[in-house]
């Protein structure tokens, strides 16, 4: 393939600003030139690419296949690029195009400049209660659009909050996200953010991601999770033995964020905030959120509490460096084969 075909494939791009849908007639990572790593986990790595024509910058999620079938976690895979592919949220990642060869799975996704939001709260230990509101205001956005189209997210936390250049979130990782008409009998997510229904396997459906926003509400505004333990074990009977009770500290919680809280802490789904027929609504109305602007927010027309510091689009300043790794071994047919349709 020549810089040429690349040319072709994305002509109209090079017109887009760097939020727009994008057409692909010809496959995009082959136009796209390594830069970077910029994180890395149990299954492969991000990295930081550039387009060979247009300049633009893209985030290509590398999976290597014999990791992802060792931990079983190759329906896991699929269903992220199947979700993927059928969202287009302002608070949710873009996938704009996947690829495989003999060795890796590829994700071609939008380029988040202002990193992790983890990593500002690590930075700053806590955030005030406003700009905890304003964070928790998206997020309950992005989960009521995928909740309208019957799929849970099953794992909001920090890590998984990527920061846009301009300080606005969106929501990222979604292998454990799900479409779900019923119930889902499947464990998985994060310890400290498992709701009681998902660890007793009794079954869960959407209600579980408000049980996270609750605990993720309480970390950002005291740097801890409410549900203490030394390992995963000690973290769900804490969740299990709580009945929803947690400790606020002084000062830090008003009468109505420490209201949403225990609200959406309900150990019974039934009575947690969000379970009604009203769904996201009841959360929206809760009087924390009383002066929230829902359609200013959801058009971005709310001034961020943060403003990340992003030079230029490709900036990697607000990510760690890592090392670049060995080529690995070839994926074997029989691994290969369990992605033919990638």
């Amino acid at each position: 393939m020549t810089d040429d075909d690349c040319s072709s494939s994305l002509a109209d791009d090079i017109l887009m600003p760097v939020d727009s849908p994008i057409t692909i007639s010809t496959p995009l990572k082959h136009c796209l030139t390594p830069v970077c790593t910029i994180g890395s986990g149990t299954f492969g790595r991000v990295e930081l690419t550039r387009h060979k024509v247009t300049g633009h910058y893209y985030a290509i999620k590398s999976l290597y296949i014999p990791t992802i079938v060792q931990k079983r976690q190759v329906d896991h895979v699929h269903n992220e690029k199947r979700v993927l592919n059928r969202l287009s949220h302002p608070f949710i990642v873009k996938l704009y195009d996947t690829a495989k060869d003999s060795r890796n799975l590829y994700m071609i996704m939008e380029f988040l400049a202002g990193g992790e939001l983890f990593s500002y709260l690590r930075m700053s230990k806590s955030f005030p209660s406003g700009m905890v509101k304003f964070y928790a205001a998206e997020i309950v956005l992005a989960l009521s659009y995928l909740h309208s189209l019957m799929i849970a997210y099953r794992d909001l936390k920090p890590e998984n909050l990527m920061m846009t250049h301009d300080g606005h979130i969106k929501l990222t990782d979604f292998g454990f996200a799900k479409e779900i008409h019923n119930k889902s009998y499947t464990v998985c997510g994060t310890p400290e953010y498992l709701a009681p229904e998902v660890i007793s396997r009794r079954g869960h459906n959407h209600s579980v991601d408000w049980w996270s926003l609750g605990v993720l509400i309480y970390e950002l505004m005291t740097g801890i999770t409410p549900f203490p333990g030394n390992s995963a074990a000690e973290v769900q009977k804490s969740i299990e033995n709580t009945n929803g009770l947690v400790e606020f500290p002084k000062k830090t919680f008003s009468q109505n964020a420490k209201n949403i809280v225990i609200h959406l802490l309900k150990c019974n789904p039934k009575d947690r905030l969000g379970f009604g027929a009203n769904g996201s609504d009841e959360v929206k109305r809760h009087p924390w959120f009383e002066t929230c602007d829902w359609d200013g927010m959801l058009n971005k027309a709310i001034q961020p509490p943060l403003v990340p510091t992003v030079y230029h689009e490709g900036d990697t300043g607000n990510f760690d460096s890592y090392d670049e790794l060995e080529t690995q071994p070839k994926a074997s047919q029989r691994d290969l084969d369990l992605f033919d349709e990638w």
